[in-house]
């Protein structure tokens, strides 16, 4: 049987091979989809300089730190790992990138003390239920999960912990006062006992304006939160 099974194995990986979804080439870690030399040299470093912001974004005074990943390629294979997770269902991109996300914030040291010095909790941007219900999944939870596999010992906000309350549009195209104005209380705290005191961290796919994530970190610190960083994979 175990010559047989092995057998199997071996036409498996015949006939659908492993390969990278980004550069198409065989993928030796059967759990991933992403290749390790597209995850670690494919892309921009989004902020060398380890700077306490990778943007040219004003930060509100609840915010500490931002960083980016990778800076966004329109039109080019992170745009298009992206929409993979978001709208072909790839959900083990979200894993691989976000690990990759965690893995690249142990040699960011301003994130290492924050950590070190807070009792932590990661808060993925909520997905409004019926984007969640259509979608069947949160991407930027998919994001945190990977996040969670480098700092173990940070737990994850549910998906009733902290809500979306308004079923926003795409704010692609829209100026900057526009999707403020879409994101005004868009964002409720069911939860108080898991961000009261803690450093949220708050985990998404891209940064561009800004308006989304700061407008979660207003509720976060009005709720009671303590410290907040913004990580994402791109920043356009």
């Amino acid at each position: 049987m175990n010559i047989i099974n092995s057998v199997i194995n071996d036409l498996k990986k015949v006939v659908f091979p492993n390969v990278c979804v980004c550069c198409g080439r065989e993928n030796t870690r059967l759990e991933r989809q992403i290749c390790s030399f597209c995850l670690d040299e494919r892309f921009e470093d989004g902020n060398p300089d380890n700077k306490d912001r990778s943007s040219d974004s004003l930060l509100p005074n609840e915010v500490v730190l931002q960083h980016a990943l990778w800076n966004f390629d329109k039109g080019g294979d992170l745009q298009n790992l992206l929409h993979q997770l978001k709208y072909e269902r790839l959900t083990t991109i979200g894993i691989d990138l976000g690990r990759k996300l965690g893995q690249r914030m142990k040699t960011h040291p301003t994130v290492v003390n924050l950590i070190e010095q807070h009792t932590a909790v990661i808060v993925p941007v909520p997905l409004h239920y019926l984007k969640y219900r259509y979608r069947g999944f949160n991407q930027a939870f998919k994001l945190a999960q990977g996040f969670k596999e480098i700092w173990q010992a940070i737990p994850i906000c549910g998906v009733t912990d902290i809500i979306r309350t308004k079923n926003t549009s795409s704010q692609t195209g829209f100026s900057l006062k526009k999707r403020l104005k879409n994101m005004q209380k868009a964002f409720k705290v069911k939860n108080h006992s898991l961000i009261n005191g803690r450093l949220c961290i708050i985990i998404d796919d891209v940064f561009t304006t800004g308006a989304t994530t700061f407008e979660l970190a207003e509720t976060l610190h009005k709720e009671g939160a303590g410290p907040i960083m913004i990580l994402t994979i791109a920043q356009a």
